[in-house]
């Protein structure tokens, strides 16, 4: 039953937006990053991901991630839900949430931004190469079979909730799956012919860090789904460990190469983000201070390894997302803390307070979703370009992708 609080619904409402703000974000953030002949291209896959996406979510992604549970036997295994609601179908105005002061309706828009998202984190991984055709199909196939299954397991009442796996904001549900579905996808696609040359806008970049970075404040704090002193500390720690990332990175680019780099830091800023998502909520600000240095150091030397390994990452999607979700979810199995949520709001013990279970629990998920998302990523891809080529021609590749595949260029020609 719905005990309306305007309060809650309010912020809920805020935050919604705020995540939404995070996919065009993203765009600018990605466009920046590759070269001038492409930003068109990889900014309509984020574009796009709010429009379709948000046609699944009202069709069938909403019922499939959270009708029905495993509990009552109403789901499909503890993997994916039920189509009770597919089409919205039996949501009405006074149909409460998981969170009994907000509308079922305004819970089915926040967790529809983070749909929107998650997918369009992937299209940094293979920038500059993939047909837009072979992604629309990728990015609906993606959402059925990867993430709506773990929308349900982890926050639906499915199989990994009976585990009692905790994810405050997405450390599986969006980073580690996207990040490991990069990197299926890199390998599978291959390597750029052209590579580019490096970042054709850093103040794009900026831009977009920015938008991400305000727009993360939602994501996290808003993961509590009420005002309450549980949301305070997941903003809180949001900023912090964003900022001792940021610096980690700074640091460490600066020591390496003499010169602190401005790409770095905000490099630096989006792997703490992705780090301290899944354990916002249930650490204190001082662990996040320790969470952020780990995120800045462990994901730079990621990048650093993908180099050496000569993986095509354009984006740097598993080292920052893949890794930093992974790691995120590991920490949080370690500095969980009912001092700052207490077990009767949802929080847990981890390691450090003798938990053991707890740890291996969230080692064993983040685990299995990392298998789950490579494998299920890379069959995918090879059964669609058994129908269509996932890889544009080569022809198309040196043209660019905003000219060649959709008529547009993202700048006018300079002049002498």
């Amino acid at each position: 039953m719905l005990h309306l609080d305007t309060g809650n619904t309010a912020f809920m409402l805020l935050c919604s937006s705020l995540v939404m703000l995070m996919t065009p974000g993203l765009a600018f953030f990605y466009g920046g990053l590759v070269g001038r002949k492409n930003v068109l291209a990889i900014m309509i896959q984020s574009f796009v991901s709010m429009g379709w996406t948000t046609i699944l979510w009202w069709g069938v992604g909403f019922s499939l991630c959270f009708s029905g549970d495993l509990a009552s036997g109403t789901d499909f295994g503890g993997i994916v839900g039920n189509l009770d609601w597919a089409g919205l179908r039996g949501i009405t105005l006074d149909m409460a949430s998981p969170n009994d002061t907000i509308p079922m309706l305004v819970f089915c828009a926040y967790q529809m931004m983070f749909a929107i998202i998650t997918p369009a984190l992937i299209t940094g991984a293979f920038a500059n190469r993939v047909t837009f055709k072979a992604y629309m199909v990728f990015l609906t196939c993606w959402l059925l079979l990867v993430y709506f299954p773990f929308v349900h397991m982890i926050w639906g009442g499915g199989i990994m909730a009976s585990w009692g796996v905790k994810d405050f904001a997405g450390g599986i549900v969006v980073h580690n799956i996207a990040g490991i579905a990069a990197l299926a996808a890199i390998l599978f696609v291959g390597k750029r012919r052209v590579a580019d040359t490096g970042p054709h806008s850093i103040p794009l970049v900026a831009l977009g860090t920015g938008l991400l970075w305000f727009g993360w404040y939602g994501f996290n704090a808003g993961s509590e789904f009420r005002v309450d002193s549980v949301t305070a500390v997941a903003f809180v720690n949001t900023d912090i460990a964003a900022s001792f990332a940021a610096i980690a990175w700074l640091a460490i680019e600066w020591m390496t190469s003499r010169k602190p780099k401005f790409l770095g830091l905000l490099t630096g800023a989006v792997a703490g983000l992705a780090t301290i998502t899944p354990a916002a909520g249930y650490v204190s600000p001082a662990t996040a201070c320790l969470i952020g240095l780990i995120a800045g150091v462990v994901c730079y030397y990621a990048v650093a390894l993908k180099n050496r390994l000569r993986w095509d990452d354009a984006l740097d999607v598993w080292g920052v997302h893949g890794v930093g979700g992974f790691l995120g979810i590991v920490l949080c199995g370690v500095f969980a803390s009912t001092a700052f949520n207490p077990a009767s709001s949802g929080g847990v013990d981890g390691l450090l307070a003798g938990n053991t279970h707890f740890f291996l629990v969230e080692v064993g998920a983040v685990l299995l979703s990392s298998v789950w998302a490579f494998v299920f990523t890379l069959g995918m891809l090879w059964i669609i370009n058994r129908f269509t080529p996932v890889r544009v021609e080569e022809s198309t590749e040196l043209l660019g992708l905003d000219e060649g595949l959709h008529g547009e260029r993202a700048y006018l020609e300079q002049g002498p």
